[in-house]
């Protein structure tokens, strides 16, 4: 990592085969790298999700027989890692919707506290 890239911060989930896939693990690398150096990542690669917040956004990766989803908000110095899951329906589950926006409201007073 160059010293201008910005930090993964996980704040849940992670990505290792398996239950990735190894070639769906090297396109979730190869994807977040590009976040880290700030590099534009768009459909079908990534989408917005205003319904979590301003500057969420989900990764999609194609897998075997499912897609995985990486949610993710977007800082100015890090980008914050807030779900990895498989999805299996069209709409993203409310209860995951829920989930990012607390670990965001979580992770913001964390660092206005120190």
């Amino acid at each position: 990592m160059s010293p201008n890239d910005k930090p993964l911060v996980w704040m849940h989930g992670e990505i290792s085969t398996p239950p990735f896939s190894e070639i769906a693990r090297i396109e979730a690398g190869y994807l977040l790298r590009k976040l880290q150096k700030d590099l534009d990542v768009s459909l079908p690669q990534s989408r917005p999700m205003p319904s979590i917040g301003m500057n969420c956004h989900e990764l999609r990766i194609p897998d075997e027989n499912l897609t995985w989803r990486i949610v993710y908000k977007i800082y100015a110095d890090a980008i914050l890692i807030l779900e990895v899951f498989a999805k299996k329906t069209g709409r993203t589950p409310k209860t995951v919707i829920e989930t990012c926006q607390k670990r965001i409201k979580r992770f913001e007073m964390d660092v206005n506290k120190g």
